[in-house]
């Protein structure tokens, strides 16, 4: 008769959950893995009592066996497999590359030379490792202390004579650009006047960091392959900001995201931040940082900490950049600190660059600009602050950056878009509050003013004569400088998003063809007031940013909040310098581009619309006495402007 009682189950020790529940199926596969035989390291007792349970031992090994001789030669040959993969790809990509390049080469151009940088890369990287140890055995030699004086006078003998010579030949043609030479001159003064230990100044750093800002911005202005290079960068970049559209559409619709602002511009900012923080994940954008890093440091000499930091706040915001060196921010001296604030106020993130490329301002300007502010900004940091303290980090052996908290790739795509929310709610906020305070001051100026008799008194006005010594510092024509300074003014009290959009309606109606003069206020700036305002405004040197960069900088390190607050004015100044500088140099480098209109021929051709040519040939049509135009010209000029001459 059977037992219909219920048995209990076997209780479960906390030992056994703790190890792990028994798998005799996992045990058998170890040990058939490791060469035993089933229970060989058992008493005879214990394996007549619990592997005769379990079957045929021999059966079980027997068909086991071919899968984990199998998975033992994957194992042994991981590596050769993975070179047998990567000749695979490279071998398909060159052959893509060479099919792409024989139908159309210009359209394969830019595949092409991307190819090229990366494979320089590599075979630099493989001649460093190679070669290296013999290279410097071969240079030791040379390092001899009277050979390297020598060598650093003729080095700045060199670079004196080549700056006269510069200054003497190019600026013949363009007397204009003396003026931003010697505005570099004042601004340097003034931050040498203002220098914490003036003994201490390291002038290599000073004069490299001023060096390869003046290199970078030789290249991308003045050579035209590095102008191609940041135009077609630049074009990339606007085409790649284009895709936002697609998401922002289908969440807001498309009739918000085409004509409100909020709708349009901040959706941008998260695409942007999602795809940095992709590229953080699989190291591009760490291997670009230690590149720039290394070149600035074995320039300048300065420490692997602050120089990281530098070059990292070109792609991210003042608060993220010093995330890349957080285990280290403790034990950093007060000059190296500075350096970091510096190198944060001097530049902008790369997600409000997307942003303000989409207002129109011009996007191979704002990327020269955050290029050329890292070395800048390093060099007029230690003329501020030079070092005085020991650093523990000369050395960048012991110094690595990381890789962010992501597991995978949809990870970091979705925490880079979480992330962006708070930078676009902070936006936001911030252009409400700065856009409502600045009319409630405009208000209450033009109170006060119309009880003196002083019409029109408003915050812009005020720093459209407070700024415009130092918009014409920089370079700026005179009849541009009260523009310019009230967009000076509005970066520095408010922010650089306000004053970039600012400039972008002031672009706008040049490119339509708007009158220049309406009545006493200028309607638009020269190409060139543009492009020098456009260095000027990029960075986060502002007033409202001294909150920022102590709460980042001190929740990551609270121990030096008092560090932190003893040298953050003094940053704030020095960034704004950078900014201005920054300018300086591109007012030395800037000539006109592009062919001349020939407006003769322009104006007789039937025109549907004005524009920023059409203006041009007009005013040259109503002020000319010997150029002949026919009645068409006329007619054209007098539908889109008034003049006595149309009467």
């Amino acid at each position: 008769m059977e037992d219909n009682t219920p048995r209990q189950r076997d209780p479960i020790s906390l030992t056994s959950v703790a190890n792990g529940l028994e798998n005799m199926g996992a045990e058998l596969l170890e040990s058939l893995e490791e060469g035993r035989t089933p229970g060989s390291d058992s008493s005879p007792a214990e394996v007549g009592g619990s592997w005769s349970k379990a079957g045929p031992e021999h059966l079980g090994r027997r068909s086991l066996q071919p899968a984990l001789r199998v998975r033992r030669f994957c194992r042994e040959h991981t590596q050769l497999f993975r070179w047998i993969c990567t000749g695979l790809l490279c071998t398909a990509f060159a052959a893509f590359l060479l099919i792409a390049c024989l139908l159309d080469f210009q359209r394969a151009l830019a595949l092409f030379v991307l190819f090229c940088v990366v494979l320089f890369f590599l075979a630099h990287s493989l001649l460093k490792r190679l070669l290296g140890p013999k290279l410097l055995r071969c240079v030791k030699p040379l390092r001899h202390p009277c050979l390297n004086l020598w060598f650093k006078r003729g080095l700045a003998l060199a670079a004196f004579l080549g700056l006269v010579l510069w200054l003497v030949l190019d600026t013949a043609q363009r007397p204009e650009q003396l003026v931003s030479f010697g505005g570099i001159c004042v601004f340097i003064l003034l931050l040498f006047a203002g220098s914490k230990h003036h003994r201490a100044v390291s002038w290599r750093a000073v004069s490299w960091g001023l060096g390869l800002q003046f290199a970078l911005g030789l290249f991308v202005i003045r050579t035209e392959p590095g102008f191609i290079a940041f135009q077609w960068l630049g074009d990339q970049i606007q085409i790649f900001l284009s895709y936002t559209e697609a998401g922002s559409s289908f969440v807001f619709g498309e009739a918000l995201v085409k004509d409100v602002f909020a709708f349009q511009v901040l959706p941008i900012i998260v695409f942007f931040s999602c795809a940095m923080s992709v590229l953080y994940y699989v190291g591009l954008m760490q291997w670009v940082i230690l590149k720039i890093s290394w070149l600035m440091q074995a320039t300048m000499g300065t420490t692997a900490t602050e120089t990281l930091s530098v070059a990292g706040n070109i792609f991210v915001s003042q608060t993220e950049a010093p995330l890349l060196i957080r285990p280290y921010l403790a034990d950093m001296t007060l000059s190296e600190i500075h350096v970091v604030m510096t190198g944060g106020y001097a530049t902008i993130a790369g997600s409000l660059l997307g942003a303000y490329i989409s207002f129109g301002i011009d996007a191979a300007s704002l990327i020269a600009a955050s290029v050329m502010a890292a070395p800048c900004a390093l060099a007029l940091s230690k003329l501020v602050y030079p070092e005085v303290e020991e650093s523990k980090f000369k050395r960048e052996e012991g110094v690595k950056l990381t890789y962010g908290d992501a597991q995978n790739l949809l990870e970091a795509a979705s925490s880079g878009a979480a992330m962006s929310v708070r930078v676009v709610t902070n936006i936001a906020a911030n252009l409400i509050a700065f856009l409502a305070v600045l009319a409630f001051i405009n208000a209450a100026l033009s109170w006060l003013g119309d009880m003196v008799d002083v019409q029109g008194l408003s915050f812009q006005l005020i720093c459209s004569y407070v700024l415009r010594p130092v918009a014409f510092l920089m370079g700026v024509a005179w009849e541009d400088c009260p523009v310019v300074a009230e967009l000076l003014g509005m970066k520095l009290f408010l922010n650089e998003f306000v004053a970039y959009q600012e400039l972008s309606g002031y672009k706008q109606r040049r490119l339509a063809g708007a009158e220049e003069w309406v009545g006493s206020r200028k309607q638009w700036i020269s190409v060139r007031a543009e492009i020098l305002t456009t260095y000027a405004l990029c960075g986060f040197a502002n007033f409202s940013s001294i909150g920022i960069m102590l709460g980042g900088l001190t929740s990551m390190v609270p121990q030096r909040k008092g560090d932190f607050s003893q040298i953050v004015l003094r940053a704030l100044c020095t960034g704004a310098c950078v900014s201005l500088v920054n300018a300086c140099v591109a007012g030395i480098l800037y000539v006109p581009r592009g062919a001349e209109v020939d407006c003769v021929s322009f104006l007789n051709t039937t025109l549907s619309s004005s524009s920023f040519e059409v203006y041009q040939c007009c005013r040259q049509f109503f002020q000319s006495t010997s150029l002949e135009f026919s009645p068409e010209a006329l007619d054209n000029c007098c539908r889109f402007y008034n003049h006595t001459i149309c009467v």
